[in-house]
């Protein structure tokens, strides 16, 4: 899989959800990955690509503040991904190095008190 690394081929992926962004990263350098570029089975292609969307959920974007409820739909989030997570390196079978990289931003809305 190609990114921006010195040797543009990356075995160490993350998975992580960001808005407007594909559901796989490189470890190293950063870059977002194509999961086209990822031999998945479809099904599961299409629940990372779904979970990513969502990403964000518990956020009201029009007045920059966290939803009452922001907290509990964002560790609902990060427990999807984290079973996905499993899901995709069995798929995978070691030819990657993959981790999980859960969303901090509710909790961080929430000590900043945007709520």
């Amino acid at each position: 899989m190609n990114c921006f690394c010195d040797t543009e081929i990356t075995y160490l992926l993350k998975i992580e959800a960001d808005v407007g962004a594909e559901p796989i990263w490189c470890q190293q350098c950063g870059c977002n990955l194509d999961l086209d570029d990822i031999t998945i089975s479809s099904p599961l292609k299409r629940e990372l690509m779904c979970w990513a969307q969502e990403y964000g959920e518990w956020i009201d974007w029009n007045r920059d503040t966290l939803l009452p409820n922001g907290v509990e739909m964002e560790d609902k989030h990060n427990r999807q991904g984290k079973f996905m997570t499993e899901k995709l390196k069995k798929e995978l079978a070691g030819r990657y190095q993959i981790t999980f990289s859960p969303s901090t931003m509710a909790r961080a809305y929430a000590s900043s008190n945007k709520f």
